[in-house]
């Protein structure tokens, strides 16, 4: 199993700076601290974690198959955290993004690795919410007049007449930290049918629920980091991009990819515990020049497929490069799980030919997302599975297309949106 690789070197290393520490009154203190770190490395990798019913439900639909039979043996646990399990924006299956409830729940999970998304406040404080305008569909900010009152573009009602839908957009860059703090998270979604602003508050999907939406507690930066270090996890903040003009009242773009990093500094992270990430290829290469330790694992995730010649069959339509990327520095690139996807002849889940060229680029690569796309037996999974649809026909495929990723393609993690269903398999399948 895949923790085993991960306790017993930190065991053995407690073990061996204990003994140091006996031999050597000086530098006891220091290499006591060093003991406590390993242990609690040790500890968070043992951790029990909690995984629930939807790992057997997905595997009770698959095909009869070997992997089937593999994965039904280890219905009974124990179960551990893994890194190969990233929540990303938590747990928001069920609970609202980027909030403290979500956060853990995808702890207890077994998530080995947590996503914050980063964006900023009108002061230039750093928030965890996917997009910077995304306010109005994420919390209830439309439902506290004096905020709604700051929104760029105040709520707008729908007009079925003339086929206008209903719309706001809020951002975190027109409120102050201390206003953002008075939010609520809530599940993404919106009612395109509203003709009140507490209307549009509503129109989650029917595949997600609720349920747990009833105190989503919004987190800074910084409370994210905190959370996170107490659990012991690692952590992996993307830069958000920005939704207004930068420099931002003299807040420029380096500026903001300094200050995430900074944060981390400041709370006495490792940079070995951090991956942090960006769309902004740009942003990636700053970190690696101006903070080379955090860089030796920095994220590029990877747009290049909104260019409408972009091909994942076709190297020849992919700009950059694998090969310039690497000589910018890059180490670790995250792709969308599709364009790492094909089918073969025999309409097997197979590695494209961008993933082939990542690996021999010798790039890491993680993928995005898991449990994003609601029932695959209804739409053959959507965008995340557009390369292998034909293939896409039941909840079970959720599996099928995982062990694809870990054993054929050799991903280092996927970002999902149910950390369970990967936790699962991270400490039922060797790599």
């Amino acid at each position: 199993m895949r923790y085993q690789s991960a306790i017993q070197p930190a065991l053995i290393l407690a073990s061996s700076v204990l003994l140091v520490a006996c031999n050597d009154s000086d530098s006891a203190k220091t290499v006591e601290q060093t003991a406590d770190m390993a242990i609690a490395a040790a500890t968070a990798q043992t951790a029990h974690v909690s995984l629930g019913p939807r790992p057997s439900y997905l595997i009770s639909k698959m095909q009869p198959s070997t992997l089937k039979s593999q994965l039904e043996q280890c219905a009974s646990g124990p179960f551990y955290r893994s890194e190969f399990s990233i929540g990303h924006r938590g747990a928001p299956l069920q609970f609202p993004e980027h909030t403290k409830e979500s956060y853990q729940a995808a702890i207890e999970m077994g998530a080995g690795v947590l996503e914050c998304d980063v964006t900023f406040t009108k002061d230039k404080e750093l928030v965890c919410r996917h997009s910077q305008c995304d306010l109005a569909t994420t919390t209830n900010i439309l439902a506290i007049p004096e905020l709604a009152s700051k929104c760029s573009v105040p709520f707008t009602p729908a007009d079925p007449i003339n086929g206008i839908s209903a719309s706001a957009t809020c951002c975190t860059s027109d409120i102050t930290l201390a206003e953002f703090k008075m939010l609520q998270g809530k599940m993404d979604a919106s009612n395109a049918d509203a003709t009140a602003a507490e209307d549009f508050l509503a129109g989650t999907a029917p595949w997600r629920t609720d349920l747990y939406s009833g105190s989503g507690t919004l987190m800074t930066h910084a409370e994210s980091i905190a959370m996170f270090k107490a659990a012991g996890v690692k952590m992996t903040p993307e830069l958000k991009s920005a939704n207004v003009d930068m420099p931002f009242d003299g807040f420029t773009q380096q500026d903001y990819a300094q200050k995430l990093l900074d944060e981390y500094i400041a709370a006495d992270i490792q940079p070995e515990d951090v991956y942090p990430q960006s769309f902004n290829l740009e942003d990636v290469k700053y970190w690696i020049t101006a903070n080379p330790d955090f860089a030796k694992q920095a994220v590029f995730l990877d747009g290049r497929y909104d260019d409408p010649a972009f091909n994942p069959h076709d190297p020849t339509s992919w700009s950059p490069t694998m090969d310039e990327l690497v000589n910018d520095g890059i180490k670790v690139i995250a792709p969308p799980l599709w364009v790492l996807l094909s089918l073969d002849a025999n309409n097997n889940i197979v590695p494209s030919e961008y993933a082939k060229a990542a690996k021999e680029a010798d790039l890491g690569i993680i993928t995005w997302t898991l449990e994003r796309s609601g029932l695959l037996s209804q739409g053959n999974g959507g965008w995340y599975y557009q390369t292998v649809s034909d293939a896409i026909d039941n909840e079970g495929d959720t599996y099928e297309v995982l062990d694809v990723l870990a054993q054929q393609v050799g991903v280092l993690g996927v970002f999902t949106d149910w950390p369970a269903t990967v936790t699962y398999y991270a400490n039922c399948v060797s790599k």
